[in-house]
């Protein structure tokens, strides 16, 4: 009998006469339409389409500990240290990254959690990834963690080629992996690895409905983190599944019985989706999306933290208890501490985020910074906006140097002879074929030479 019920989130009568059942096939399921090995991934429509449904409370959560050093060298305890507290500031007490994961099994990372404990942050609450067995249970109940992510790898890829398992055996060693973690007085995290190349209706499904049945007679909240191993998930419409973020957001809610709160993205940037696939979760009804600064990651990284934090207050529209500055912070100690060179056009921190070298630019920014300039970068970052002086600068551009780095209080204007003077120089500089900007060095030695009246 097919049942109507309403539905509280959309206010709605909606009729739902699915039930699905494990799908214990006799060999895997690869979806070679989809991912012919011998050429790249092809993206399939079925034209179907899922309602938004964004939760209420969409927040950040963090792996820069975790997936963030699978790609790196490793962190020193003092400078995990460092980043959790820029982290928390950057996040606020409201806990917009509302969580961070460790590693536990050096001494360095359990040293590092610790002392991230003993701080005794609210935000974010610091969870941890471990191997599925009680040995790591105990270990890090000991430490006075509540939650811990687990992996539970959930296409055939993996079941039957990384594990030699069947499907109805890999459900019941993740099921009773789960409910000793829960012995264990944990909350369990599980991480559906490889989501988006498995059998969403014959093997996802079926397994996240009887996490959330585990859920109720224990009374014990256990999230589903949705992890886009490959980066192979698409934020388009009309995408078919397994691909389709909000397929499989959209599924999880309305055929698993997964909440939103229960909910995580997390994906990896392969095909350069990354930011976007984060932002279509948010979208479509999961409450967290998880990222790391400056997205480092397995291979091509996750969500860069400072990229969703951005996202997160265009969809929300609110900046209280939040410092961005916090992210220009970050940005310095990993180049002067950590001695990680930034890439330069790397958005909102690297040296040319908002540096123009373009005359027309430079001549608007002149005119009103609002015409050029993204957003007020000075108030929200620390980072007012620069002009680099190269062959396209022109004598606005030169102009507006000198304004930046000489305030006198007054309007010097391009016409200005000194201005036409410095201009000429530069020309015949890259008319002898130089490739390079000049130098701020260069160009304080010019203004000395023909504008001493500045100095």
């Amino acid at each position: 009998m097919q049942e109507i019920n309403l539905s509280h989130k959309t206010n709605l009568l909606e009729q739902d006469p699915y039930s699905y059942q494990l799908q214990d096939v006799g060999s895997p399921e690869l979806f070679h339409e989809m991912f012919p090995y011998s050429e790249t991934p092809k993206i399939a429509f079925n034209y179907r389409h899922v309602p938004a449904n964004m939760p209420d409370d969409i927040y950040i959560t963090d792996t820069s500990f975790r997936d963030g050093q699978q790609s790196r060298a490793p962190y020193t305890t003092d400078q995990m240290v460092h980043i959790f507290k820029l982290l928390h500031k950057l996040g606020g007490d409201n806990g917009m990254i509302r969580q961070t994961e460790f590693f536990v099994y050096s001494k360095k990372d359990r040293l590092a959690l610790e002392k991230c404990m003993e701080l005794g942050y609210k935000f974010p609450e610091i969870t941890t990834w471990i191997r599925a067995n009680k040995k790591d249970f105990d270990m890090v109940k000991s430490i006075g963690v509540k939650e811990t992510g687990i992996l539970v790898s959930c296409s055939d890829y993996h079941i039957f080629h990384k594990m030699g398992l069947t499907r109805k055996q890999a459900l019941d060693k993740y099921l009773g992996i789960v409910k000793e973690c829960i012995n264990a007085g944990l909350r369990p995290r599980c991480h559906f690895e490889d989501i988006t190349r498995a059998d969403f209706y014959g093997f996802v499904v079926p397994f996240a409905s009887q996490l959330m049945q585990i859920s109720q007679e224990c009374h014990i909240p256990i999230k589903v983190r949705a992890c886009d191993t490959l980066g192979l998930g698409v934020p388009y419409p009309g995408v078919a599944l397994p691909r389709s973020v909000s397929g499989i957001i959209y599924g999880l809610q309305h055929y698993a019985g997964v909440p939103s709160d229960m909910i995580e993205w997390h994906g990896h940037n392969d095909f350069h989706k990354v930011l976007a696939n984060g932002v279509c979760a948010w979208l479509y009804g999961c409450s967290a999306v998880n990222g790391t600064f400056l997205g480092f990651g397995e291979r091509t990284g996750n969500p860069p933290v400072e990229g969703l934090v951005f996202d997160w207050m265009g969809i929300t529209g609110i900046h209280d208890g939040i410092d961005t500055t916090a992210i220009t912070d970050m940005a310095e100690f990993f180049r002067k501490e950590i001695n990680y060179p930034i890439p330069a056009n790397y958005p909102f921190v690297g040296m040319d985020f908002n540096t123009t070298r373009a005359g027309i630019q430079a001549d608007g920014l002149t005119k009103n910074e609002e015409i050029y300039n993204i957003f007020d970068t000075e108030k929200y970052l620390k980072r007012p906006c620069k002009v680099a002086i190269s062959n396209t600068s022109g004598l606005a551009g030169v102009a507006y140097w000198i304004q930046s780095n000489i305030p006198k209080g007054i309007d010097i204007r391009k016409d200005n002879p000194g201005i036409v003077t410095i201009k000429n120089w530069i020309d015949e500089e890259y008319r002898k074929g130089r490739t390079t900007t000049i130098s701020e060095e260069e160009m304080f030695k010019l203004v000395r030479e023909y504008m001493p009246e500045l100095f």
